[in-house]
């Protein structure tokens, strides 16, 4: 037993917030390249990393997703609320913090 269940259901949460994961993770990029659109995308994607974590966090079920739906998050909140743009957004998350000043 894994976590208090079976492996086979352990598994198959785990596949199944993988899809959510990509389902979750194409839509919000079909989003972003429809307010912004994908040559200027290309054009302004900047070399940031992916934390260790986020690389991590596809081995535990629903951990992706939710890291997807928490940058859905910050869009909304952080930068459309207050004026910001799209593509603002793309390249805070994109490039790293010496590069933005």
């Amino acid at each position: 037993m894994v976590a208090g269940m079976y492996e086979q259901d352990f598994m198959a949460y785990m596949i199944f917030g993988l899809i959510l994961n990509f389902a979750f993770s194409i839509l919000f990029g079909i989003y972003l390249s429809r307010n912004i659109g994908m040559q200027e995308m290309m054009e302004s994607k900047g070399d940031k990393q992916q934390s260790i974590l986020v690389s991590l966090s596809l081995f535990i079920p629903y951990a992706k997703m939710l890291i997807t739906l928490y940058r859905v998050t910050i869009l909304q909140i952080y930068f459309l609320n207050k004026g910001y743009t799209h593509k603002e957004f793309w390249i805070y998350i994109t490039n790293d913090k010496q590069e933005n000043r």
